[in-house]
């Protein structure tokens, strides 16, 4: 007569939507980063997938990682690996209280401001070539959303259609003068930015679309090609 053994079934408990993103939570609260985490920062936001979950999540509000995969056009999985790198260096959290249940990742944008220059770093070494890569990734992103802008422009609706601007100006100036516009027009841009966001707490039905400033200035001599 064969002996039936008993076997006890332990139940396994399901991470919370929270739980499951402990491991690549950032080190610190602290901001804006120091030392090595401006690097840290730098790969993980200045990457040209990241860079556009980064904006979906900061300008269209929290979404999991389904919506986000539809959006963008990549890989369920590709999107929670980018997330991960996001939330490690500050720029992304998980939002566990949106989620339907303990399967869905929910995440929300957090709207990061740091200044870096590839020249705060050593010539030749590995911090410097990141924050070159990271300074041509950055220029590339801008031109590829003017690029994206002037092909469906037509397509917006009005008045969308008939909004743009550009100007550009070469003047002779000292650093002294330089220092002073790059400030004129951060406090410009900052202000106008929060009147926005001020505005739309306020009157949250009007119609509104993300609006893009990009401001790039720099020493250049006449007639350069």
């Amino acid at each position: 007569m064969g002996l039936r053994k008993a076997v006890e079934t332990v139940g396994m408990t399901r991470k919370t939507a929270g739980e499951r993103h402990q491991d690549s939570a950032p080190a610190t609260d602290s901001w804006p980063p120091e030392a090595g985490a401006v690097i840290d920062a730098l790969i993980a936001v200045h990457h040209p997938a990241r860079r556009r979950l980064y904006e979906i999540l900061t300008v269209g509000g929290p979404a999991n990682v389904g919506q986000l995969a539809r959006q963008t056009g990549l890989a369920v999985g590709s999107v929670s690996h980018h997330l991960k790198r996001l939330h490690r260096a500050g720029f992304v959290t998980p939002a566990p209280e949106l989620a339907r249940d303990t399967r869905e990742s929910v995440w929300r944008g957090v709207r990061r401001r740091f200044s870096w220059s590839a020249d705060d770093f050593l010539p030749g070494s590995v911090a410097r070539d990141v924050a070159d890569v990271a300074e041509r990734n950055n220029f590339e992103h801008h031109t590829r959303t003017t690029l994206s802008w002037m092909r469906d422009r037509s397509t917006y609706p009005e008045p969308w259609n008939e909004l743009g601007l550009s100007a550009d100006n070469l003047v002779r100036a000292t650093p002294e003068q330089f220092a002073e516009l790059q400030a004129e027009l951060d406090r410009v841009l900052h202000a106008w930015d929060q009147r926005c966001r001020d505005d739309a707490r306020s009157r949250p039905d009007v119609e509104r679309m993300p609006v893009r400033t990009i401001v790039r200035a720099f020493p250049s001599d006449p007639g350069a090609a």
